[in-house]
């Protein structure tokens, strides 16, 4: 079917980013249409059941102490699927010489745990002594890390989590971009310590334990708002140009004809909308272009209990690229929510590759599996084969945040000033975690909002009729 017709909201990809996105401008009454060229929904939160385990092929938790997600679901009535760390979550762990340390949740975990060295110990209590940083120009996470906490705080803690978290290395990605609030904190304080002190004195919430899910897993969410949307989300639709027409853009769509749009939303990836961006803002796709998402691989592993020697209590480890190790780190899934693995079952799952090895993540399966076997074996202690194994490769992976990351996304970000009605929203932007993804989203919904507000109306027309695809 030729798909012809105007809307006043086109937004492209329909991952959490772009359901979002159109799900609030729905609930403001606006006539939405969204476009997703795979044949399913949620982007790269793909939760899945298999023989009563739930793997996460994507993010596996959602962060409560940005509130929009929370609130989201909330409003989506999921309030009854939330699920909450478990009590089994009492320790964090870090490899360190070829083992797992245990490392306390309490903020002073690391100075009580044997996994830094005293010398470590002491550098990093000194961090309140170390002067702010007066210079503009851009720091790298390890090197203001190293330089406020020292280089073995920085190669054993904040390296790893930053594999963990975005699967980078700390000496490429940017500082201001990747832990924006600590560079605010030090402007503001003088010193991370002081500040965080000041945080508890007044009452602020430290993390540890504010991570939350759903009982189906984190793909419970975009199911959700795809549901609330209804018609409204049409997959099997590619986008293969935009271009500007009288009252706002034209969109082909190949053989599915075209469809007129006031206002165009990009929540693609950043590969994608650098090439739909091309005939429209060079300097915008330029800047999109430049950001890598190198392949990630998640092997999962359902075991008995009983052929696991480690105790499991904590939400996983993360692996020091100082290590020499081919993962980025292991989550205990069934330790971390309810209701991830059968009775008297346990889940794992590996993550390789990203920034520090892109080449492990693009091997044959088979390959793949052995060497993350034989990692979670090791550290682990598991004897045995696994009951059910699983395997995805991502070929595109977590946007790195490299230096220079900031001008990009001002650059992206400015589109709009550029091409009024266009509108660029992603986890390239503000933050890659699904809470950050919903915080943009909505920041975007309402630029949305108030420049329809102050727009004409468009020339009468009909919708998009039917589903594509």
């Amino acid at each position: 079917m030729v798909a012809r017709g105007e809307t006043e909201v086109v937004v492209i990809g329909a991952g959490v980013s772009g359901l979002a996105t159109a799900y609030r401008l729905h609930a403001r009454g606006h006539r939405v249409i969204v476009l997703e060229r795979q044949v399913r929904i949620g982007g790269n939160a793909v939760s899945e059941r298999i023989d009563g385990f739930l793997m996460e092929h994507g993010p596996s938790s959602v962060n409560a102490l940005l509130p929009r997600a929370r609130q989201l679901s909330r409003i989506l009535g999921l309030a009854a699927e939330e699920c909450e760390l478990t009590a089994e979550v009492r320790q964090r762990y870090l490899v360190g010489n070829g083992r797992l340390h245990a490392i306390p949740l309490h903020p002073f975990g690391l100075l009580t745990s044997s996994y830094l060295s005293w010398r470590a110990r002491l550098r990093s209590l000194a961090e309140p002594l170390v002067p702010p940083r007066r210079g503009q120009e851009e720091e790298t996470v390890a090197a203001f890390w190293r330089r406020r906490f020292g280089r073995e705080f920085e190669r054993g803690v904040i390296d790893p989590l930053v594999g963990g978290l975005f699967a980078g290395r700390s000496a490429e990605l940017s500082m201001p971009a990747v832990f924006p609030k600590m560079v605010e904190l030090e402007r503001r304080h003088g010193s991370i310590t002081r500040a965080m002190l000041a945080r508890r004195r007044f009452g602020s919430t430290m993390p540890g334990r504010r991570l939350f899910s759903w009982r189906d897993g984190v793909a419970s969410l975009p199911r959700a708002l795809a549901a609330a949307l209804g018609d409204a989300v049409r997959t099997g639709v590619t986008v293969r140009r935009i271009a500007r027409a009288a009252d706002g853009f034209r969109l082909d769509l190949g053989d599915r004809g075209n469809l007129r749009s006031r206002v165009v939303v990009l929540a693609t990836q950043p590969h994608v909308a650098g090439a739909l961006l091309e005939t429209l803002d060079v300097p915008a796709a330029e800047a999109a272009r430049a950001i890598p998402a190198p392949p990630i691989a998640v092997v999962f592993m359902g075991l008995a209990r009983r052929q696991v020697a480690h105790p499991l209590d904590g939400i996983g480890c993360l692996v020091p690229g100082r290590e020499g190790r081919p993962v980025n780190g292991i989550l205990f899934c069934s330790s971390m929510f309810p209701d991830r693995a059968p009775p008297g079952r346990v889940a794992l799952a590996v993550y390789l590759g990203g920034a520090r090895s892109p080449e492990l993540a693009r091997l044959p399966a088979a390959e793949l599996m052995a060497v993350a076997r034989g990692e979670a074996a090791e550290l682990l202690g598991i004897e045995g084969e696994p009951e059910i194994t699983r395997i995805r490769q991502w070929p595109r992976g977590l946007p790195q945040y490299l230096i220079g990351h900031p001008t990009r996304v001002r650059t992206i970000l400015g589109t709009t000033d550029r091409q009024p009605g266009l509108f660029v929203t992603g986890n390239y932007l503000g933050g890659l975690s699904v809470a950050h993804c919903v915080a943009q989203a909505e920041r975007t919904a309402a630029k949305v909002a108030a420049h329809l507000a102050g727009s004409a109306p468009p020339a009468a027309g009909r919708l998009l009729a039917g589903r594509a695809g």
